[in-house]
């Protein structure tokens, strides 16, 4: 089965961004519980957006990821791992908007870990600028959320025409530790995918107290 669930979404806000059937107005795990599904079209108008489904109980995130720009959506590319609806569910979206300067851009990014994931902003990036993201519950450094365990993943998604440059993570003394190039994404030359900048799986990074992840990026 398939749903259609909508919100007219609050920017940079995750509470009272719980999305809802669109016939019925129930939750997902209201709606839909037991059920497995294979794919998350989450879609906004302008800016950029993280999705969750999360246990409302225990607050796990059970599935995550980025939503794609009204008319640019890809069904291969929305695909996630099969997963089964528990009666807890609850589908939120944190979306941004679009930076009112010519020359900032707002960015994101889920950063999976050996304790779990997180997502991550960096808000009004000035152009050419390495910029340090946070996390966006608790304001903290990759270093005081991800202290002590293994990086795995980092997928970033800036807004709407931008590029993101590069990702950098840096030590406790300014080292830098790995640096990832990225791209652009959905609608525009040399686009890399309809939801993400920059993808990067696969990794096994230790993270240390004091270390930060910088993003660059360039505003359309």
């Amino acid at each position: 089965m398939g749903k259609v669930f909508s919100k007219n979404a609050t920017d940079d806000v995750w509470d009272g961004n719980t999305l809802t059937d669109t016939i019925s107005g129930q939750q997902v795990g209201i709606l839909m519980p037991g059920t497995t599904i294979t794919t998350v079209q989450c879609q906004y108008t302008a800016g950029l957006v993280a999705w969750r489904i999360q246990n409302a109980q225990s607050l796990k995130f059970n599935r995550w990821g980025f939503g794609s720009k009204d008319g640019l959506a890809c069904y291969h590319s929305d695909s996630i791992a099969p997963y089964s609806i528990n009666p807890n569910d609850i589908f939120t979206v944190y979306p941004l908007p679009i930076d009112a300067s010519a020359t900032k851009t707002n960015v994101l990014a889920w950063i999976e870990t050996s304790k779990g994931v997180e997502l991550f902003e960096a808000k009004g990036v000035d152009d050419g600028v390495p910029t340090n993201m946070k996390t966006v519950v608790n304001d903290q450094t990759l270093g005081d959320s991800m202290f002590n365990s293994v990086l795995s993943s980092i997928k970033v998604q800036a807004e709407d025409g931008a590029t993101v440059d590069e990702i950098q993570i840096f030590d406790n003394s300014g080292g830098i530790v790995m640096t990832l190039f990225g791209g652009t994404r959905g609608g525009s030359g040399g686009a890399m995918s309809l939801t993400t900048q920059l993808k990067a799986e696969g990794l096994a990074v230790p993270i240390g107290k004091g270390f930060q992840i910088k993003v660059q990026t360039t505003t359309a």
